[in-house]
């Protein structure tokens, strides 16, 4: 497959071009406008990737000009502009779709596949269970190559599972996934679709049962029957080329960023001098616009290799210079602060690459039950900023209908409705009965002892007083709800029963988190430096070294003093569980473990971990 890449950033280009031909695409570079035209033109290509500000002819004039030819092959821009008006201009020249510089290199990929699949360039692979078959191409499910019948929805929630075989999903999580926010069902209607699509394909000849029921959880895909072990290794095998390949990938990057490491320094040397020339107020016309194109450069460049707030402080920069062809005193001052926190920033050592987040965010949605109008169109013109999606309802009936409809990610409740008899405290009553794991957060004028102890009693996550800010409501929103990554977690495990191991392994991967297993104790401040684990599961009987005694040592060094350690124990008297906690353990774990008590314990705590650490980092 032939890809068109119309990028004017050397250093950036240069990545795109290596993670692409690595991926088996075949890849033409123009670093500019008019270029990119003609070969556009002139050869066929299956996608085009093209920057929004580029020399000789902008990306979006480019875009359009193709389109008013006849042109179509997908087309994807690349820019650093993110409002909402600049996607529209995009979309609106003819691109297909758009990523936000600075990008990982998935998000990259996987939006160019997401393209080539819906031009038919490559076709979906068939996903298959034991003698089940979904061919993602033709919309067709068979057992045995004879086919079963599903409604659309039946189709998407069997689709659902069979692509993430390794994972559990609530209800909640597969309304999430299959409907929107506005025209989900209730969590019930998920029990009836799933106990349909079993009832269909122990019809149509599948012998078992493709789904488990994870008590307390959710469902998840089971193992595939015996006679698939021919499929099961040649999924391990891609799996294992994907983990390879990525890992490749990873390397370009880094391999790429070594032989242009003198770029970002030429182009911040750039905003040094547009910096003298302000503080000499001699700023001409040709450097102002250079200074601009090299901010931009950067914005859109320094995130993907490991400077992402070097993005944020360029794209300021950029801004300034758009905004002001003359610039005041304070201007310049505020010039030459970006430019001093952005020439810190490429003196500290580049941060991981995978470790950042993809370009695509989660939003979550918050359902807000007040009648204040004024502060509702506040909340909701700056919702966007804070990753929110909010619904408003001016009174408990609407908040009703709401509820009805689809389940939030929270709610932010005042407590009193002027006009009705009726008290927020019943509907927060109703829906700690009815949807107990929802966060809610109480936003009252009413501080009396009575009401808080009511709100605590009743569930509520928090309690906010009025008046408040926007800042102060987002924030308290935003502590309860789920951490965005989970995958970021990383989580150590030390026993010495590899039995053990595996099966507390097995329990926590798939809610996201990175397991590492340690069966021989003594190695264990070796592989803790190596890991830097976000919690430590320890088995308190060990040979050699027990967990009493590795607690211990975490507990006495200064760095990882603070480190959450869980301890497992088939002993819970009280002389027992004393030591453990006078060695220095955080909470316990008793053997036999149940999967539910140990995923609970791990999440709550690394999210309790995590809550007060951004509680500190707001107070500085």
């Amino acid at each position: 497959m032939k890809i068109l890449l119309v990028e004017d950033d050397i250093l950036l280009s240069t990545a795109v071009v290596d993670l692409l031909r690595a991926k088996q695409y075949s890849v033409d570079v123009a670093n500019n406008g008019q270029t990119g035209l003609e070969l556009a033109i002139s050869s066929e290509y299956h996608l085009i990737l093209l920057d929004w500000l580029i020399p000789q002819l902008d990306g979006i004039s480019l875009c359009r000009q193709l389109r008013s030819q006849g042109y179509r092959q997908p087309i994807l821009i690349l820019t650093a502009k993110n409002t909402n008006a600049d996607i529209v201009a995009g979309l609106e020249a003819g691109a297909d779709d758009y990523i936000i510089k600075p990008y990982n290199s998935d998000a990259l990929l996987a939006k160019i596949r997401s393209l080539l699949r819906r031009t038919g360039v490559i076709a979906l692979s068939p996903l298959i269970w034991g003698n089940l078959c979904l061919d993602q191409t033709s919309g067709k499910v068979t057992v045995d190559q004879q086919l079963i019948a599903l409604t659309a929805t039946e189709y998407k929630l069997l689709e659902l599972f069979l692509q993430n075989p390794n994972r559990i999903f609530s209800r909640r999580l597969i309304l999430d996934q299959l409907w929107g926010f506005d025209d989900a069902p209730i969590e019930n209607a998920v029990t009836t679709h799933i106990k349909d699509l079993r009832k269909k394909l122990k019809a149509g000849g599948l012998t078992e049962d493709i789904l488990e029921t994870v008590y307390g959880m959710g469902y998840r895909l089971k193992s595939a029957p015996k006679n698939s072990i021919k499929a099961e290794t040649k999924t391990s095998q891609q799996q294992n080329t994907q983990t390879k390949s990525r890992t490749k990938d990873l390397a370009s990057v880094n391999k790429v960023l070594e032989k242009f490491r003198d770029s970002f320094t030429q182009q911040v040397a750039i905003l040094e001098q547009a910096h003298i020339a302000l503080l000499a107020e001699n700023f001409p016309e040709e450097l102002q616009q250079q200074a601009k194109h090299e901010a931009h450069k950067l914005a859109g460049s320094m995130g993907s290799f490991g400077y992402p707030e070097g993005s944020k402080l360029a794209r300021s920069i950029e801004n300034l210079l758009i905004e002001h062809r003359t610039f005041t005193h304070d201007e310049i001052t505020q010039f030459s602060q970006l430019l001093t926190a952005l020439e810190q920033e490429l003196a500290k050592p580049p941060v991981s690459v995978t470790s950042q987040p993809a370009i695509l965010q989660q939003t979550y949605r918050v359902l807000v039950i007040d009648d204040d109008n004024m502060l509702n169109q506040q909340l909701l013109a700056e919702a966007e900023a804070w990753g929110m999606r909010l619904k408003i309802a001016p009174d408990l009936a609407t908040a009703r209908s709401h509820l009805a409809l689809a389940t939030p990610d929270a709610v932010l409740l005042d407590l009193s409705f002027p006009g009705t008899q009726e008290d927020g405290l019943i509907l927060l009553r109703e829906l700690g009965e009815k949807l107990p794991n929802l966060p809610i957060i109480v936003f009252t004028a009413r501080d009396s002892l009575a009401d808080r102890l009511a709100v605590s009693r009743l569930g509520a996550r928090q309690f906010l007083h009025k008046p408040a800010t926007t800042e102060q409501i987002f924030r308290a929103i935003a502590r309860t709800l789920p951490q965005s990554q989970p995958s970021a977690a990383k989580v150590l495990i030390v026993d010495d029963d590899p039995v053990i191991l595996t099966s507390l392994s097995a329990l926590l991967t798939p809610w996201g988190l990175e397991v590492t297993t340690l069966s021989q104790p003594q190695q264990f401040w070796e592989v803790l430096i190596a890991t830097s684990p976000d919690l430590v599961v320890l088995d308190l009987e060990m040979p050699v070294v027990n967990g009493l005694e590795l607690c211990q040592v975490v507990r006495q060094d200064a760095k990882w003093g603070n480190l959450p350690v869980l301890v497992v124990t088939a002993h819970t008297d009280a002389n027992s569980l004393r030591q453990a906690f006078a060695a220095g353990a955080d909470d316990f774990i008793t053997k036999p473990v149940l999967g539910p008590e140990l995923v609970t314990r791990v999440l709550s705590r690394i999210e309790r971990v995590r809550s007060r650490l951004q509680s500190v980092k707001e107070k500085c």
